[in-house]
């Protein structure tokens, strides 16, 4: 797979999450085999007027093999300024968010309301492109309650996106039931750009099932959480490793930039995350999700995994 000038060794894809996607977290994936890491969603107008937060938000490794800088926003000079922001720098591809529902996001005009105004969503792209040589793509999904990806796959590429990403859900949908792997089939059949595949994808067979859509890339998202060693497997290499070797990593990363305070709390979803999987343990996971103290946890977590 190539984007622009940039080559990728496989065509895997760790989505942006917010609140999941941490330098950390992104790493260890990458390390896994994740080819491309996605930052979390970065507000545009956070860039421009509270910058503080995102510098935090923007923190990278160099393990991190394609570094893609997710940004969100309605205002295309806003827009602008934030790929021009030197954060973005280190950054080798910049993609817009408009395919998010949360419902904070959606009520200011931003994210999958972008698709309800196509017009708009076309003058965000067109300035983006102009504002940066690096590659600029689009994430989006179905549409609010109906399909309108092919129309607004087309406004994309046309708007000079170099590749785009659907999630093959409505907004409606959220993040149940299955993606409409049929979509995505339809998209990467019409558009001349790379189309990548985002929904459902957990191991090596739905992987497979992606690729038969004819998507160049698959994304993952959910089915990394507590596992970012699934990369690796799909990629034909079981994992035999020490899984609290892995989190013990993701965690040594995050204590060099973040104080224990705002850890202990934050680490609690990722912990349960990696305790899913074994056998029995609720009073255990009740103890994580309480936890005043990040080695506790660690402890607590080991023998949950043995």
């Amino acid at each position: 797979m190539k984007i622009g000038d940039i080559v990728f060794d496989n065509n895997l894809f760790l989505a942006p999450m917010a609140g999941v996607s941490d330098v950390g977290f992104r790493t260890v994936c990458a390390e896994f085999g994740a080819e491309g890491c996605y930052s979390e969603m970065l507000s545009a107008r956070a860039m421009l007027y509270n910058p503080s937060k995102t510098v935090m938000m923007t923190i990278t490794s160099n393990k991190e093999k394609v570094k893609i800088a997710q940004i969100f926003g309605h205002e295309p000079d806003v827009m602008v300024k934030a790929i021009q922001n030197p954060l973005l720098d280190k950054y080798d591809i910049i993609d817009i968010n408009m395919g998010c529902p949360a419902p904070k996001i959606v009520k200011n005009g931003e994210g999958s309301a972008l698709m309800d105004n196509i017009l708009l969503a076309k003058k965000i792209i067109e300035s983006c492109v102009k504002a940066t040589k690096r590659p600029v793509s689009v994430k989006f999904r179905l549409g609010k309650d109906c399909d309108k990806s092919l129309e607004f796959g087309r406004m994309c590429q046309e708007a000079g996106a170099k590749y785009v990403t659907l999630h093959a859900r409505t907004v409606v949908q959220g993040y149940s039931g299955q993606a409409n792997y049929d979509s995505i089939a339809s998209l990467a059949t019409t558009l001349k750009i790379p189309v990548v595949g985002n929904g459902d994808v957990c191991d090596r067979q739905s992987y497979q099932r992606m690729l038969s859509t004819g998507a160049s890339g698959v994304m993952i998202g959910r089915g990394a959480q507590g596992k970012p060693w699934v990369f690796q497997e799909i990629l034909g290499e079981p994992f035999t490793g020490d899984k609290i070797e892995v989190v013990k990593k993701h965690l040594s990363i995050l204590r060099k930039y973040y104080d224990e305070k705002w850890l202990t709390l934050y680490m609690r979803k990722h912990l349960l995350w990696y305790s899913m999987g074994s056998r029995g343990g609720a009073q255990e996971r009740t103890k994580i999700a309480t936890s005043q103290n990040l080695d506790e946890s660690l402890q607590i977590l080991k023998e949950l995994l043995k």
